[in-house]
């Protein structure tokens, strides 16, 4: 914790507390995975205080990491969460979501938000409780509380150029928006090494939500059209959803459900003749795609903007709602030139990306806030 005395004339290190209360104790989604790893990533390159409600978070921050305890996310108490953090004396905030309250902050404040999907599909996440579920489909029926609640920063985060522009069209914010994005992790620390050039390409692995504009229907149509090939769905699926999604699984094909797999499982998966798939019709980022590419595995993708944004000319695309363009793209992997050529190009395309580099520009903006405030 930082020690709470007068603060010298030279500006010292940097007080920086970072929200790592977005961390989900099962499994990582998204958000959660970005402040695990942003977190790990800051903590090598600057002293930190993690903000904290639940001791399973500590599981997730780099040992040793100094923590402050308070509300969950989803605490009544999360608008005036700045009022309780004044009493540590940051000279920033960092969180990775929008949510954290700024009404009477005494310190600098990064907001994060990585897309505007909930404003083009309205449904809120599921592990949400009721009354807040109502809340969030509330708050996304304009753009008004986004605005009130993204001008109570001083700088807001986003993870790719595409929500950046999506930001400006909206007009979202006055304040200035910057650009922190995900990077793939080293699937091989897991003791998996994809193979590179594969007669067939056997498993196709679906990495992500049941949301409907996750698009998963695409995937299974796509399927009767690949006899051989096996579907692997790793997430874990309510069971209403699962029966909605067994129905539309074509006669011929061969779907796997997994309900949630380990990071082990997941790499190896991957290693095995595989392709990473996803037909969404709308992303904020697509990490899963990123991981895949940096592992040496080959990606059919739908195609959206931020997909071309993140894997470059290193995937496949095709029209998302088109489950037979979805195959024929997974069949040209068949040529074992096609697929080197796309892995060797996704592996290149996927060194962009870092959580060291995103971590450093996250810091850097902390320190241009504290400059500014003086």
């Amino acid at each position: 914790m930082f020690p709470r005395h007068v603060r010298p004339q030279s500006p010292g290190p940097l007080r920086l507390l970072f929200d790592a209360r977005h961390i989900r104790l099962d499994h990582h989604d998204g958000i959660s995975r970005y402040t695990a790893e942003i977190a790990r990533a800051i903590a090598k390159i600057t002293p930190v205080v993690f903000i904290i409600s639940e001791p399973g978070h500590l599981d997730h921050l780099p040992a040793g990491a100094k923590t402050v305890t308070i509300h969950p996310r989803t605490s009544a108490l999360e608008p005036i969460t700045a009022l309780i953090l004044n009493r540590y004396r940051p000279d920033v905030v960092f969180s990775p979501m929008q949510t954290l309250g700024s009404l009477g902050r005494r310190f600098g404040l990064i907001l994060t938000l990585h897309d505007m999907i909930y404003y083009r599909h309205r449904t809120p996440p599921r592990d949400l409780p009721w009354l807040l579920r109502i809340g969030w489909r509330a708050f996304h029926l304009t753009y008004i509380p986004q605005r009130i609640t993204l001008d109570g920063a001083d700088l807001v985060c986003t993870v790719s150029e595409k929500s950046r522009d999506d930001f400006a069209a909206a007009k979202l914010t006055k304040r200035p928006v910057f650009v922190a994005p995900g990077a793939p992790r080293d699937l091989g620390v897991f003791g998996a090494t994809a193979s590179v050039a594969s007669t067939t390409r056997r498993n196709l692995v679906y990495m992500g939500s049941f949301m409907p504009y996750k698009n998963v229907e695409t995937l299974l149509r796509g399927m009767a059209w690949l006899p051989g090939r096996t579907l692997h769905i790793l997430s874990t699926i309510e069971a209403g959803r699962k029966v909605e999604l067994e129905a539309l699984v074509p006669a011929c094909a061969a779907v796997v459900f997994h309900n949630g797999v380990s990071d082990e499982k997941y790499a190896a998966l991957l290693a095995d003749d595989a392709v990473l798939v996803t037909a969404s019709i709308d992303e904020g980022y697509g990490l899963p795609v990123a991981e895949a590419l940096a592992f040496g595995v080959p990606a059919v993708v739908s195609d959206l903007a931020v997909f071309r944004e993140i894997a470059g000319d290193g995937a496949l695309f095709f029209a998302a709602n088109d489950a037979r363009a979805f195959a024929r793209a997974v069949e040209s992997l068949d040529d074992p030139e096609i697929a080197t050529a796309l892995v060797e190009r996704g592996r290149t395309q996927s060194e962009k990306y870092s959580w060291n580099a995103s971590a450093r520009i996250i810091l850097d903006a902390a320190l241009s806030i504290r400059a500014k405030r003086g």
